[in-house]
Parts: structure tokens; C-alpha cells; sequence
């Protein structure tokens, strides 16, 4: 088995923790007492990655559900979702309703292919995800079946509730929707932004770090990691930045974790902690 699964699988998660795994970008593996899901993984090799996979998708193993937030590569990356249906036959696959149908090309079962729109939720093992809707960088709900084609997850279970943004901007309205969870421990945002650049090269963009930042000190959270800046060389983000912004605006409101791949991190009620792995 991959070193870094041996890891998931051996690291306890006792009742009112949580372990994360971040994957690069906006990945994340998320244990939650006996239940592991994978968040938005970009499990595929590419030229214009600047850091390697930290999984290969075929040593991908022990999984309970495979998340995706929205179809973008970096996000549902069909070829490893492909690998994951035959490979992880147990588990579920999670996604926007809007995409259905490219889903299910990927020789996902009907019955493994569970659809969320703004207000749904569903269970998975001993944790529940719900969603809301993500402005990527619009609402752009489809004007006849009102599925957004891009969610945000609220991921609860084990005493812990984490918040998992995939590809927004903070929108009117998004923060009552979050608070209606309940306080919630800990979030993976965006940090990239957007700018002229990535607009004339048609890369919609996402919260800057400044954004992203106001967004943990209104939800106070317990911790926040940024996300969405180490991929790729022309879609960029500093979470430096993003942690000294934070620490100047809000001391002592939000611990900020600045994540490398594969790294565990631990969230207790004490706090959140690296864990080593030596």
C-alpha cells in the first residue's frame, strides 16, 4: 500500500478529532473517526503541475467517498475518478447533480453516483455532507433544474465540523448559509484571486487572500489552511500573505496552518497540530 494510505489508515481519529491530509490545490483527505473521504483530489500527472501528485490515483485505497466540488481537472479529475470506480468499489462518489451525466461517463454506478444541489445532504458512513451553493466565479444556477454546477461541503461527523469551500468568491448571502451550520472547526479556502491576467486567458478566479482571511475571522474559525495556490505557475496565491493578513486582523481569533502535501494535520478541542510522522 501507498506509504502516505498506510498512514491514513493507521493514524487514529479518536471521538472529537479530526486528521487532515491536504493533497495540493483544493485537495484534501479528511479522517473522521472510522470514515476517510477525499475532497476534490487532482490525483493526474501533468507537465504544468508544479508539485507531483502526492498519491498516485492507482495506489488510491480505503476510501469511503471521493468528493467533487465542481468539474473543473483540478477538481474532478474524471481520468483518477475513472481509476477510483473499479479500484474502490465500495465507495461512494459525491458531486454536483449538475454533472451527472459526466460523472456516470466515467463508469460510475448509478447507485455509487450521489448528486447534491444547494440544501441537500446525504450520509456516508458516520458523517454527514451537506452543500451550498459556490459562485465560480457566478451563481449560474441552470435556469430549469436549478442545479448549481459548483457546491461548497460542510462535512460533520466524530464532534468535528469542517467547512470545505471548493472554488468561490464570498457572495451576498453566503455567510448566513454558513453560520446555519452551527460553528464550525475548521475550513480549506481558496486563496488565488483574480486579476486582468487570468481574465483574458479566461481563468475565473476565486476569494483573494485578503477575502479569504475576513471570511475565517467572521466565521471564527478554529483553524483555517489555505488552499488553491501551489498547482500551477500562472494561477497563483500567496498563503504567506494569507497567514500574516489574518494574524494582523484578527490575533488570536484563528489559527492558520500554511499545509504541505501529505503532511497530517490534527484537530482536537485543544487545537490543530502537525503531526509527525518520523
Amino acid at each position: 500500500m501507498n506509504a502516505l494510505m498506510q498512514s491514513v489508515r493507521e493514524t487514529p481519529a479518536p471521538p472529537g478529532t479530526a486528521v487532515l491530509w491536504w493533497l495540493g490545490q483544493m485537495g484534501l483527505l479528511v479522517k473522521l473517526g472510522g470514515t476517510v473521504l477525499c475532497v476534490d483530489y487532482y490525483a493526474s500527472a501533468s507537465p504544468d503541475r508544479r508539485t507531483p501528485p502526492p498519491i498516485p490515483a492507482e495506489e488510491m485505497a480505503g476510501v469511503d467517498a471521493f468528493l467533487g466540488t465542481h468539474d473543473h481537472l483540478d477538481h474532478i479529475d474524471h481520468d483518477a475518478w475513472r481509476i477510483w470506480a473499479g479500484r474502490c468499489p465500495k465507495a461512494a462518489f459525491v458531486f454536483p447533480e449538475a454533472h451527472r451525466a459526466a460523472v456516470l461517463a466515467d463508469g460510475i454506478a448509478p447507485g455509487r453516483a450521489l448528486g447534491l444541489n444547494e440544501g441537500g445532504s446525504l450520509r456516508i458512513g458516520e458523517v454527514t455532507v451537506r452543500a451550498i451553493a459556490a459562485a465560480h466565479e457566478f451563481l449560474s444556477p441552470d435556469p430549469v433544474t436549478g442545479c448549481y454546477p459548483c457546491l461548497q461541503y460542510i462535512i460533520e461527523g466524530n464532534g468535528v465540523r469542517l467547512y470545505h469551500a471548493g472554488d468561490t468568491l464570498r457572495y451576498e448571502g453566503m455567510l448566513p448559509k454558513l453560520d446555519a451550520f452551527g460553528p464550525l472547526d475548521a475550513a480549506l479556502l481558496p486563496i488565488n484571486g483574480r486579476d486582468g491576467v487570468r481574465y483574458r486567458r479566461d481563468c475565473i478566479g476565486n476569494m483573494t487572500f485578503q477575502e479569504a482571511a475576513d471570511l475565517a475571522g467572521a466565521l471564527r474559525l478554529r483553524l483555517v489552511i489555505p488552499g488553491h495556490w501551489d498547482m500551477f505557475a500562472d494561477n497563483p496565491g500567496d498563503p504567506e500573505a494569507f497567514a500574516d493578513y489574518l494574524d494582523a486582523k484578527y490575533p488570536g481569533r484563528t489559527a492558520c496552518v500554511i499545509p504541505r502535501p501529505g503532511e497530517p494535520i490534527r484537530l482536537t478541542a485543544a487545537g490543530a497540530e502537525r503531526v509527525d510522522r518520523t
